[in-house]
């Protein structure tokens, strides 16, 4: 073979894997974007909020926020 021959068999070779790629790539896309819209149709449930049960929630609001700065000068103090 000539050196010609090998650079023209390289280049096919490489635009071969090049579209390969590309094609495989168009076809992830596309798959992906038909998951998302049979989940979408299927899936139609709304997510849930927590309710705020009035008083009682804010009482529990004040105990974990009480916690956290605690834990938060505990964790200060031990750094020094």
């Amino acid at each position: 073979m000539t050196p010609s021959e090998l650079l023209l068999e390289g280049v096919e070779l490489m635009l071969f894997g090049i579209g390969s790629v590309f094609v495989f790539l168009v076809l992830l896309i596309v798959c992906i974007r038909l998951m998302s819209a049979v989940i979408g149709r299927f899936d139609s449930a709304p997510i849930a909020q927590p309710a705020s049960n009035g008083p009682a929630a804010t009482e529990a609001d004040a105990d974990l926020l009480a916690a956290i700065q605690t834990a938060i000068h505990q964790h200060r103090a031990r750094r020094g």
